[in-house]
């Protein structure tokens, strides 16, 4: 009779919970500077149970925000340097169409980070992109680095590279407890592990993690619609289409979003940016009627108004998670207690594109460094009101 296996117990100088983007990232950067790591995830991989599966993501210079904007010269150039190393592609330019009411904010804000020269009006866009209008009132940004990210290939490309890199993976591995300390212990399903510093990208599992270490962030976990839909005419919205986002307009205050055919030829990716509050655990268990029939209803029209190419009715529906703050910024962090904790969550579904950066920008934090960019920003402190009510 074989003897029981033994629970996994070792030493390392860094762990990492939680193998979605941003927890690879984070591993492959402290692998890269010769820390024994280990990225633990609760999953078995690949998985489709979190923030960081399928296989496309937008990428793009215009952010409205200045300290993204600042950030995505230097995620390019990560994501760039995983390609090299890596030896496959991970990104397609598409170029990218922000689009939405002449004076909105948020699309004047895009504008100042890409200059005059990328405004289009309607006449210039219908002759680029006649698949897709623009209304009076209306102007439309041309965002020329704007693409596709191949998101389940860069995440098996990190996760490979951090391998190779000597890090070590462990999925189906549930965390159960974490005990602070200078030397953290992390109890899993399946081991006992230890290290002096303790990286937490859990996506929306973060929030129970950090319940029992004094913390409840201010995180809600979203289910998200994700919508494909049928040309009318197999081909008039081919591959060789732009990305595009929808900003301002009064029917759809989180915005819209775009990618051309992919995943399922024939097919455009359209989503609202937003969805209904739920329990990760639980995202199984949606009401019967979902997906939720308004936001089905509010992107019918605004394909029938500015996509009329696509039949006004999706032909596949998916959903994924996001997990957002209050104010839909990042969460980079140490623990207020326990500064040996880093938290990186709250990428309110525009996280994927600055991974690279993230995780770097953890892996700094960790190391007790200087960080690359300024994580004022992202700071835990802006919740002040959350974190005295946990402390």
């Amino acid at each position: 009779m074989a003897a029981p296996s033994q629970p996994h117990q070792a030493t390392y100088d860094a762990i990492v919970i939680g193998a979605g983007i941003q927890g690879s990232f984070t591993a492959y950067h402290l692998a890269q500077r010769h820390r024994d790591t280990l990225l633990l995830e609760q999953f078995i991989l690949p998985h489709s149970r979190g923030s960081s599966h399928g296989q496309s993501r937008i990428t793009r210079s215009a952010y409205p925000q200045v300290p993204y904007a600042r950030m995505m010269p230097d995620s390019f150039r990560l994501w760039k340097q995983l390609e090299e190393e890596a030896g496959t592609s991970l990104y397609r330019r598409t170029g990218l169409v922000v689009l939405g009411p002449a004076g909105d904010p948020e699309l004047e804000s895009c504008r100042q980070s890409l200059g005059d020269n990328h405004v289009l009006d309607a006449v210039e866009l219908a002759q680029h992109f006649p698949g897709l209008r623009l209304h009076a009132g209306e102007v439309a940004l041309w965002d020329s680095t704007g693409g596709v990210l191949f998101a389940d290939r860069a995440l098996r490309a990190v996760q490979d590279a951090f391998r190779r890199h000597g890090g070590t993976l462990q999925d189906g591995e549930q965390v159960l407890h974490i005990e602070p300390g200078a030397m953290l212990t992390v109890t899993t399903t399946a081991g006992v592990y230890r290290a002096p510093r303790l990286i937490i990208t859990a996506g929306a599992w973060t929030g129970a993690l950090l319940a029992p270490l004094g913390l409840r962030l201010p995180l809600q976990p979203l289910r998200i619609d994700v919508c494909y839909w049928k040309e009318k005419e197999p081909g008039s919205a081919s591959r060789a289409g732009p990305c595009f986002m929808a900003k301002g307009l009064s029917q759809a205050p989180h915005g819209i979003y775009g990618l051309p055919a992919l995943e399922y030829p024939g097919l455009v990716k359209v989503c609202y940016h937003h969805g209904s509050p739920m329990d990760p655990n639980e995202r199984d268990r949606a009401p019967p009627g979902t997906p939720r029939p308004d936001v089905i209803t509010l992107l019918s029209s605004f394909i029938r108004s500015y996509l009329p190419g696509l039949e006004p009715w999706p032909a596949v529906v998916e959903t994924c998670l996001y997990t957002n703050t209050p104010d839909g910024d990042f969460i980079l962090d140490r623990h207020p207690k326990y500064s040996n904790i880093i938290i990186g969550a709250g990428f309110s579904g525009h996280g994927f594109k600055l991974a690279p950066v993230v995780g770097k920008l953890l892996c700094e934090l960790s190391l007790g460094e200087e960080p690359s960019h300024s994580t004022a920003p992202f700071a835990i402190s802006r919740f002040p009101g959350v974190l005295r009510a946990a402390l």
